[in-house]
């Protein structure tokens, strides 16, 4: 995947000078992975998780990197001997915090609830500050923000948008918060057919073919999750056909896999993820 416009007028914004702080990284999060990267700050990285790489950080597949496990299966052994001084975790990674915890400080990068965008910025400070680059990482955000502020205004007349998240064959309600929160796009009223599934502590909302009809937006815009991790993906044609079936009109548009599902919430993920809504509805009639 090339970094298209705005991602690239972000990259060339924040490009720093070498970092001074005398760090060695180990993230499991691809988002903090791409703002270390953006932040001219790489030769701090030690570890990644190599298999879930997506390709616009596939320079960090490179041998000068240990490979840390799965984002669901850490390395412990390869992990500690990164010799890492800080370790970058999310929610994936939560079961096995105080393992982690125990080879070296943590740095807890979950972002979720109702404020997307400022846990997204507090991440991108808290690793500017460990890092000694708190000025370039103040620089990419304006531009971030304004970006945002632009697009937002932008897309006041968007099409009315349907984000869902497909795995292994089922679609899922997908209230993406880029989509929602950041870009303004609103979220649509559910039917009373679609009704919220509880399993476990998480709760999803199945969407059939006759609920997107019933729904019917404009857009479907379609994270697979199955093709992020390796599954057998979303046949498009298929599904495409499915919807025309069920009687809807909507447009389907496949983003991005691993930066939707994989990454996320960095400098260039957000950046990634904005020009990648902005294409799809702004060539919409």
């Amino acid at each position: 995947m090339k970094v298209t416009t705005f991602a690239t007028a972000l990259l060339l914004a924040s490009t720093s000078a070498a970092a001074n702080a005398d760090q060695r990284i180990a993230t499991f999060d691809l988002g903090s992975l791409d703002t270390l990267d953006a932040l001219g700050a790489s030769e701090h990285v030690v570890g990644v998780p190599k298999a879930s790489l997506p390709s616009y950080l596939e320079q960090y597949a490179a041998d000068a990197y240990t490979d840390i496990g799965g984002l669901r299966s850490p390395d412990m052994a390869a992990l500690a001997d990164a010799n890492p001084t800080l370790i970058v975790h999310t929610g994936r990674q939560a079961e096995w915090a105080e393992e982690l915890g125990e080879i070296a400080p943590l740095f807890d990068a979950s972002v979720s609830g109702e404020a997307y965008l400022a846990a997204a910025e507090r991440n991108v400070r808290e690793l500017a500050s460990q890092l000694d680059v708190e000025s370039e990482a103040e620089e990419a955000l304006t531009t971030l923000n304004s970006e945002i502020e632009r697009q937002r205004e932008a897309l006041q007349d968007a099409p009315t948008t349907l984000v869902v998240t497909h795995n292994g064959g089922n679609l899922m309600l997908n209230q993406h918060p880029v989509v929602h929160q950041v870009l303004g796009i609103a979220a649509l009223e559910m039917p009373e057919s679609v009704t919220p599934e509880v399993r476990g502590e998480r709760t999803f909302t199945p969407l059939s073919a006759d609920a997107i009809a019933e729904i019917n937006p404009e857009i479907v815009l379609l994270i697979d999750r199955s093709a992020a991790i390796g599954d057998e993906p979303a046949d498009a044609d298929q599904l495409r056909a499915t919807l025309a079936d069920a009687g809807a009109e909507s447009q389907l548009v496949l983003l991005t896999p691993a930066l939707w599902y994989l990454s996320g919430s960095g400098l260039q993920s957000l950046a990634l993820q904005i020009d990648e809504v902005v294409s799809a509805l702004a060539t919409q009639p």
